[in-house]
């Protein structure tokens, strides 16, 4: 099960009144004093945010649950995206005071998609300005119409507010339930007897309906009721110990000694500790691996075991390769990207660069989607700027790396604007290969076909040659990704016994640019979408702002105290925006961005200086690689 929810709704609190009522702590932690059971780094205990998901497992009664606290800030989505993937259920909060923002749209969007099974808490309804109707309105408006409450407050606001259970044998739950299964809608305009709890519990499970609860995690009211719609309406997991082992690893660590430490779902099957078990890469072909040691979450802690079985999370030791993403045993349908990558990037700098590139390399493993370049600069990606301090204070304390950032500046892409063909074959000096290539735009993805016959190459180089072909598109012809291509193999050559794979992997860079660059592209820079809350009284100038930053705004509501506003804006010129805001808003202003899509960059073509010794130039080239060599 997953908590997740938007930064400052209450989801570590509900986290520890749930250990608290399953015996785990004696006592409930507090997020502003830092000392909660999950948030275990020292700068989650000093920001009071939820940096890293943490796993942590304990009993309800006869439900065992395995429950994965995730952060709330949107800077750290990619760590959500990752629990997601191995979730049978999930608890949604929701602040009775702030309501529906952003990033609860965005979270309940991506629920739906992977038809999870969800419950709502609305938290804080002993705070001042806590709402009932209103906020059930806009959860039905914002986020699904399929909301039911479990539940209605008594002295909603004040420090002594409670909640009242609401029947489930009442008609607004079995007209809600019939307008989504016809047979059901049958036994309903019948008048015949009609069990609507059997009835909601299937539909919860297909993640069609979504009970909603009340309460305060800061006082422990509604908490046993919220307890109470976990066991009774989240699905069980159902899988058995003698399927067939299939397993997602969903983090990735470094113990004390500096050893990987791979989190994992056992979805089914059994896993056993020194068995040779089968590893499918994100990416690459399967190999087998022997762990060295599991452990096994339980009881609020992590204890070694010899075998794990099916609906268990297990911290694996030994598997030296292993990456987020990556599966065990028998590969299964990838869930794919839910969220966008990062659009920002920054230059780091060390006095040591050689210990800065490692560090960042392994914090690259715990974090796929901080993608490290090593040019003449040393970047790093990102979704915002509070993950600069977060790296930075991560490679301080885990590294003793003091570290400084540049300016932050958006990642660009490239986009091809025609078709182009190259075709090269070399005979004389270090290299005897062939290929030729044909490369055109696509809406979406990297399409890589043969026009050639498989069995004329040997398999070795065809592996060669399209691994090539997929990294030398990370840099295009300004330096920037080409994410979106369609390239056609369509002459290969080679000469045996002289070919050897890199042949290939040192040609195919030379030819692929060539036809890129007859293709010819163009520089796409990213856009977020923005979401903005401000008093009515600042809308004139906070447009006035938004145009500045060449924002573009397509929606605007207005009522008599506030406003909201929709559109889309640069990610260039976003964190500018954010930090005027706290002055035109009159610190009352409200903003939440998520990745929208790339458009043209105005203005002369950005560049980055490039890391693969420059194809375009092949006297640079060509010396580049005998220099490596």
């Amino acid at each position: 099960m997953g908590i997740v929810a938007h930064v400052d709704a209450g989801k570590t609190s509900l986290t520890e009144r749930l250990l608290y009522a399953a015996g785990v702590i004696d006592r409930v932690g507090r997020v502003d004093d830092g000392n909660t059971h999950t948030d275990s780094m020292d700068l989650e205990r000093k920001r009071g945010i939820t940096i890293r998901s943490a796993v942590v497992s304990f009993a309800l009664g006869d439900l065992p649950v395995n429950l994965i606290d995730t952060p709330g800030h949107s800077d750290f989505i990619a760590e959500v995206e990752r629990a997601l993937s191995v979730l049978d259920g999930a608890v949604l909060v929701i602040s009775a005071v702030e309501g529906v923002q952003p990033q609860t749209r965005l979270l309940m969007r991506t629920l739906d998609r992977l038809r999870i099974p969800t419950l709502l808490f609305v938290n804080k309804i002993d705070r001042v300005g806590a709402r009932y109707d209103e906020l059930l309105a806009d959860i039905r408006r914002l986020l699904t119409p399929a909301a039911v409450p479990m539940e209605s407050v008594a002295e909603l606001g004040l420090r002594t507010a409670s909640v009242v259970p609401l029947p489930v044998q009442r008609a607004e739950v079995s007209e809600m339930l019939a307008e989504r299964n016809d047979s059901f809608l049958e036994l309903y305009l019948e008048g015949a007897a009609a069990d609507n709890a059997a009835e909601l519990r299937r539909q919860v499970a297909k993640a069609e309906m979504y009970p909603v609860y009340f309460g305060s995690a800061m006082t422990g009211v509604g908490i046993a009721e919220v307890i109470e719609g976990i066991r009774t309406w989240l699905p069980r997991a159902i899988a058995a110990p003698e399927d067939e082992l299939r397993a997602r690893v969903f983090k990735v660590e470094r113990g004390a000694a500096g050893q990987k430490i791979a989190s994992a779902r056992i979805v089914s099957g059994t896993l056993a500790a020194r068995t040779s078990v089968a590893v499918h890469p994100v990416d690459g072909p399967a190999y087998q691996v022997r762990p060295s040691g599991i452990d096994v979450f339980g009881d609020g802690g992590r204890h070694p075991v010899d075998r794990a079985e099916a609906g268990q999370i297990v911290a694996l030791r030994g598997l030296k390769s292993i990456r987020i993403g990556d599966q065990l045993g028998v590969r299964t349908a990838d869930v794919g990207r839910l969220f966008a990558p990062p659009t920002l990037e920054t230059v780091v700098s060390a006095r040591d660069r050689v210990k800065l590139f490692q560090a960042l390399t392994q914090l690259a493993e715990q974090d796929p989607l901080i993608r490290v370049r090593k040019a003449d600069e040393i970047t790093v990606s990102l979704y915002g700027e509070v993950q600069k301090e977060v790296i930075a204070s991560l490679l301080e304390s885990e590294y003793g790396v003091d570290v400084t950032f540049s300016e932050t500046t958006p990642i660009h892409v490239e986009r091809l604007i025609g078709t182009g063909t190259a075709t090269r074959e070399i005979t004389e000096g270090p290299w005897a290969a062939g290929v030729g290539f044909r490369v055109s735009p696509v809406a979406e993805g990297i399409e890589y076909n043969l026009e050639v016959e498989l069995g004329a190459l040997p398999r070795a180089f065809h592996t060669a040659i399209e691994e090539t072909v997929r990294q030398t598109l990370h840099q295009g012809l300004f330096g920037w990704e080409i994410p979106d291509i369609r390239v056609d193999l369509t002459h290969t050559a080679y000469w045996s016994p002289v070919t050897v794979a890199a042949d290939f992997r040192r040609l195919v860079p030379l030819v692929l640019l060539q036809a890129i660059a007859e293709a010819g592209t163009t520089v796409l820079e990213p856009v977020n979408h923005f979401e903005l809350d401000v008093p009515s009284d600042t809308v004139s100038r906070v447009l006035a702002h938004v145009a500045e930053h060449r924002g573009v705004v397509t929606q605007t509501s207005l009522t008599e105290t506030q406003a909201h506003i929709e559109g889309t804006i640069p990610a260039a010129t976003t964190h500018p925006f954010e930090s005027m805001l706290p002055t035109l808003g009159r610190g009352e202003a409200l903003l939440a961005t998520s990745f929208d899509s790339y458009s043209p960059v105005p203005g002369p073509a950005p560049s980055r200086a490039r890391t693969d010794g420059n194809p375009l130039n092949e006297k640079q080239y060509v010396l580049n690689l005998s220099r490596a060599v």
